[in-house]
């Protein structure tokens, strides 16, 4: 992992403040669900758990639909279900396969080893996105996705979106032990988009860390 990117001291804080700020707004249905989290979520590392809920607090006037959420731990190799999809009101989940980028991965190691938010990088950006509308792309039907932070607000300029594609699925780890990797996009298999797409619809956070 770039040594740049891990948690910060100031992030874990942030988290911290984040959960404040949750606890002080009851009439907010978000104050009631997001706890929900750290139980129904228990294959989410702590300190990502922790990321989320400061995300969803910080970005509480954009994220409008809060009752799913998609987590992705890149801190995970591209052979562990790592995208993580959480109904904060039914108290479930879901885990799903999903490819990180190219420039994130370059010796094709089945790891992430890098964030990058810079147009070309062929990388995965860390950070909240909002999901947007749903379009028909070359990859069929996919997700388009805003980036919320600084970490990836380039996420439009550089059409960072969800999609599947066949480089993705239990097929291709039978075959090579890993993923392949995508130009940057959230890709799932082409049996799972389906799901993925109607759980996180329009309004949602999607959140990926490591």
């Amino acid at each position: 992992m770039d040594a740049a990117l891990p948690l910060s001291r100031r992030e874990v804080l942030g988290a911290a403040c984040g959960l404040a700020a949750l606890a002080a707004a009851p009439s907010r249905a978000l104050a009631q669900n997001v706890p929900g989290l750290w139980s129904i979520g228990r294959n989410i590392r702590l300190e990502l758990r922790a990321e989320v809920m400061a995300a969803l607090a910080r970005h509480e006037r954009r994220i409008w639909s809060r009752d799913v959420i998609g987590v992705v731990d890149y801190g995970q190799p591209s052979n562990v279900p790592r995208f993580h999809i959480v109904n904060l009101l039914a108290g479930t989940s879901r885990s799903f396969l999903v490819a990180h980028g190219k420039g994130s991965d370059p010796a094709f190691e089945g790891r992430l080893r890098m964030f990058s938010n810079m147009e070309g990088s062929e990388a995965s950006s860390r950070g909240a996105y909002l999901i947007g509308e749903a379009y028909q792309g070359d990859h069929g039907l996919s997700r388009r996705l805003i980036g919320l932070d600084p970490t990836n607000d380039n996420a439009m300029d550089r059409a960072i979106v969800l999609h599947s594609a066949p480089y993705v699925g239990p097929d291709v780890l039978a075959r090579q032990g890993k993923l392949g990797r995508s130009n940057g996009c959230f890709v799932v298999s082409p049996a799972d988009i389906d799901a993925v797409l109607a759980a996180l619809g329009r309004g949602r956070l999607l959140y990926a860390g490591a």
